[in-house]
Parts: C-alpha cells; structure tokens; sequence
C-alpha cells in the first residue's frame, strides 16, 4: 500500500505544482464533455466514493457502492464552484484518503467490495486502490493538457 500512497502523493504535488493557472476551466470541450472544473468533480466524487469503499472494507465484507458519475456531476453544479473551492476539497479528499491507506490493516487488504452498476464484480482493496490513482491520474492529465 505504501507504493500506491506514494503514487497517490506524487500526482497530487505534480497536479498543484504543474502550469494549472493557464488551464481554460471553464471551457467544454464538445457537447456532452466535461469542463475542468467538472473533471476535478467527477475526482472529487470518485474520492468520495472510494474513501467509503476503503473504510467500509476495514470492516465489511463484500461492501457495494456505486455512483452515476454524469448525474452526480450534474447534481452537484461543480461547474459554478469557484476553482479554489474545488482544489481544495480534492486535495483535502485526497489526504484523507492516503490517511486511511498508510494504516490499513494488512489483513484486510484482500476484502472485497462490489463496484459494478449490474453484475456482482468483486474487488479487493488493495485493487480498488490502484485503480483509483489510475484513474485520478488520467483525468489529471488531460486536465493538465487543455490549453
């Protein structure tokens, strides 16, 4: 889990350090696209959604949460939050989230949670870990590469 942390912190500090001021976050890039502002929502929502998943699975076995990722995004207005606002309660998130990985239990690193929308698809932490700094490393990305 300490890689996975270390992966997480890293694209965070890259992300705040990198050229973001000259970022248009306001632009949509087509119809049905996201803004930046909406990307770092959609993060902010998956952060959310993640960070229950990890605590949960401390205890619960086989634990489901999942999420309409363009209803929430549209629920939630990101696109009229002020950037700082938003920043913040993404790295805030974030730290929580390393927070809760760099003492997790070794021996519940192998508990399973259900991410799917249909069929059961089960995970286990240590999986779902990764993939979140994935796919938090891609959005930023393409953050990072719009201007």
């Amino acid at each position: 889990m300490k890689e996975i942390t270390a992966q997480l912190n890293k694209a965070i500090e890259h992300f705040l350090t990198s050229d973001i001021q000259n970022v248009n976050w306001e632009i949509r890039p087509g119809p049905g696209k996201w803004s930046a502002k909406e990307v770092v929502g959609h993060l902010i929502d998956s952060a959310q959604v993640n960070l229950q998943r990890f605590v949960r699975c401390t205890y619960q076995e086989n634990f489901k949460l999942v999420y309409d990722q363009v209803e929430w995004v549209r629920a939630q207005h990101y696109q009229e939050c002020q950037l700082d606002e938003l920043l913040s309660l993404w790295r805030l998130l974030n730290r929580q989230i390393i927070r809760v990985l760099e003492n997790y239990p070794a021996d519940r690193l192998q508990a399973r949670c259900d991410n799917s929308k249909t069929e059961q698809c089960l995970h286990t932490v240590e999986w779902l870990a990764q993939d979140y700094v994935d796919h938090l490393k891609h959005h930023l990305d393409q953050i990072i590469n719009r201007k």
